[in-house]
């Protein structure tokens, strides 16, 4: 076996299906994306060269509605991982019940090495390539991975141009004064708070007090940190591509070691004691530096994957110490660290159903960008609440149902939904 997404994808399908009556026909139609579009993308740098990249939107099924997806910028971004991440999508608008299909794209670039000036000519060139089969009603992109409110921002106008007509609802994650929604930027971070405080009660586990420790601190793993937080959880370790920290104790203050990586670039190091962050701080605090891969083998409760897929395998799984797996990223577990994980009855919470607040809020963004409405973040974040503790109820009840895990009720429930639809 092997680590492509798109192999897991359908692995996933097929185990799901077994438990299920649906039909070959639908099956054959979710193993086949509808459209595959792939683009170059000629760009003029700033030191006046031309450069080409590589872009692709794969739209997966629209059985429930408009496809709906991201859209990433990363030097990994390749065909078969667009395809997986689009079918997730599918089954993630499935099990939280919003009326979209899915979708996802993404471009071959590491946006860091680009001016912003490259990057809005690289995002205004790739929203051209695309218009033909984007829209409100047809295909609706949206923040992934190195992208952002700006991005969807350029994105809009750019559509606008090309169309000749404003369309607010194209893409989701806007910001405010640009039509976006309030309560999208947290939107992810709190769904998977809101999941995993449902399970936990579901399940009978004790929250206050857990240790948690989380791989990724971009937009996710910092709202996620400061819910859990609030909520009486203890955060000991964080970690991002460079490294991170572990504080056996927990974290004292997460504002300032978010302000402390936005200064440096980097969590390692932003030992934060009042308003000093620095290395001179680690032992007062009896902390340690850690790697972004021993985030997820710490000896804590919860152990939460939030950065890229592929972050656990067969390599880490039998290393994994926490009794629950909270998925924030996409794809972050292997099928065989999967099936090991399972023998080590660690709860593992899916990330079609852990991470798809952001897709929830999205849905909100467009319905009030499609009826020219505004709601207050508190209305979002009640309507955030009762979806993501619904979807979390229903796959668990599946999961007694048919006696299965969690990742396989979520895929039935989803399953189930389609072929309603």
């Amino acid at each position: 076996m092997t680590n492509n997404p798109w192999e897991q994808a359908l692995a996933e399908l097929e185990k799901a299906a077994s438990h299920t009556k649906v039909s070959k026909a639908l099956l054959e139609r979710l193993k086949t994306p509808d459209r595959v579009i792939e683009v170059t993308v000629p760009v003029v740098m700033d030191d006046g060269r031309t450069q080409v990249f590589h872009g692709y939107r794969v739209q997966h099924n629209n059985m429930r509605g408009p496809y709906k997806g991201g859209l990433r910028y990363h030097p990994k971004v390749n065909m078969d991982e667009v395809k997986a991440l689009s079918f997730w999508m599918t089954m993630k608008n499935a099990i939280v019940g919003v009326p979209f299909g899915g979708g996802k794209g993404g471009i071959t670039v590491d946006p860091k090495t680009l001016s912003e000036g490259e990057l809005e000519r690289l995002t205004r060139a790739f929203t051209r390539e695309l218009t033909p089969y984007i829209g409100p009603e047809l295909d609706i992109p949206a923040p992934d991975v190195n992208t952002n409110a700006k991005i969807m921002a350029w994105m809009r106008n750019e559509y606008a141009r090309a169309t000749g007509k404003d369309a607010p609802a194209v893409v989701t994650g806007k910001p405010i004064e640009k039509g976006g929604s309030e309560g999208r930027t947290e939107a992810t971070g709190l769904g998977g708070f809101y999941v995993l405080a449902e399970i936990m009660k579901q399940t009978g586990r004790r929250k206050s007090g857990a240790s948690v420790a989380i791989q990724g601190f971009g937009n996710v793993g910092k709202y996620l940190a400061n819910y859990l937080k609030d909520a009486g959880f203890r955060i000991v370790a964080l970690s991002d591509s460079k490294g991170g920290m572990y504080v056996k104790s927990g974290i004292p203050d997460l504002k300032a070691v978010a302000e402390c990586k936005e200064r440096s670039g980097k969590l390692a190091g932003c030992y934060c004691v009042g308003s000093v962050c620095d290395l001179s701080n680690m032992e007062a605090l009896g902390g340690r530096d850690i790697t972004s891969l021993e985030t997820l083998t710490l000896p804590v409760d919860i152990a939460v994957p939030a950065a890229l897929e592929n972050a656990i395998t067969k390599e880490n799984a039998a290393d994994v110490q926490a009794g629950i797996v909270l998925e924030m990223a996409n794809g972050p577990t292997t099928r065989e660290a999967d099936e090991i994980l399972k023998k080590k009855h660690t709860l593992v919470i899916p990330d079609v159903l852990a991470n798809s607040g952001g897709v929830a809020v999205s849905y909100y963004e467009w319905y009030q960008n499609m009826h020219g409405e505004t709601w207050k973040k508190d209305v979002v974040f009640k309507k955030l609440k009762r979806k993501m503790e619904g979807a979390a109820r229903t796959v668990h009840e599946a999961s007694k149902e048919y006696d299965v895990s969690l990742r396989d009720a979520a895929y039935i429930v989803a399953l189930m939904r389609l072929a309603e639809a």
